[in-house]
């Protein structure tokens, strides 16, 4: 009954979320300012796990090819379709639902919690509108770039592993990138991430908004948001491709 009802109040959440700006003006100023807090400042962990996890994935490909007739240009190609189709789009979407998300739902709860929400709602301002849709686009819009920044990083992790390594010569690993690449793929990884930023933002939104009680209620509706949206991004993750490949 819980799972309804909470579904129930987050679609009547959603329709005040989107509803009209009242200020157009300050809604576009407003996602400005969560394209530096929700993107830029994410900026430095999306590289650091992107140029490791690279590396990881090319040193992995090229321990498993023990077979000479499988040319060593294989790891580049194996890096480069497992980045774009999984890891970028999926593993940094849920490092980014759990730096993100708990941000959101802990700014939104600490707002309830306090009344400035409620003072919001005396002064005439529609606060989930206010408040959750500048996040929505900002996120809907900046995360398929962090996510182009993390595909390119560990691509650049994987062959900076194959040259350290010794593995793999870098003619190899760069003609193995080029090869039968499809455009599409780059596709289905931006379609995914502009889902999963929406389920982060939206559910996390909805976590903070619902906050009653103290510090103790903002802590839980934090990890709520965190534990919820990953679900979420996993069930998405499975629906999406099996949609779009």
């Amino acid at each position: 009954m819980n799972l309804i009802s909470d579904l129930g109040k987050y679609i009547l959440l959603m329709r005040d979320v989107f509803s009209k700006p009242d200020r157009v003006r300050m809604f576009f100023r407003q996602i400005l300012s969560e394209f530096q807090t929700l993107g830029v400042d994410s900026l430095g962990i999306v590289i650091i796990i992107s140029i490791f996890v690279g590396a990881v994935v090319a040193l992995q490909t090229a321990y498993n090819i023990d077979s000479p007739l499988i040319p060593l240009t294989m790891v580049g190609f194996t890096t480069r379709q497992s980045i774009i189709l999984e890891f970028s789009p999926t593993m940094i979407s849920l490092v980014l639902a759990g730096k993100v998300g708990s941000r959101i739902a802990s700014e939104i709860g600490t707002m309830r919690v306090t009344e400035q929400i409620d003072a919001l709602e005396i002064m005439g301002v529609n606060p989930a509108n206010f408040l959750i849709q500048p996040k929505v686009f900002a996120g809907v819009l900046i995360n398929p770039i962090l996510i182009i920044f993390s595909i390119c990083f560990a691509l650049f992790g994987g062959w900076l592993a194959c040259i350290l390594s010794g593995i793999v010569t870098s003619n190899d690993y760069i003609l193995g990138l080029q090869s039968w690449f499809d455009p599409y793929t780059i596709t289905y990884a931006l379609i995914k991430t502009a889902v999963f930023a929406f389920l982060i933002t939206t559910v996390s939104g909805f976590q903070g908004y619902e906050t009653r009680g103290g510090a103790l209620e903002v802590g839980t509706a934090s990890t709520k948001a965190v534990v919820y949206s990953s679900i979420l991004i996993i069930i998405f993750n499975l629906i999406l491709t099996q949609l779009l490949l």
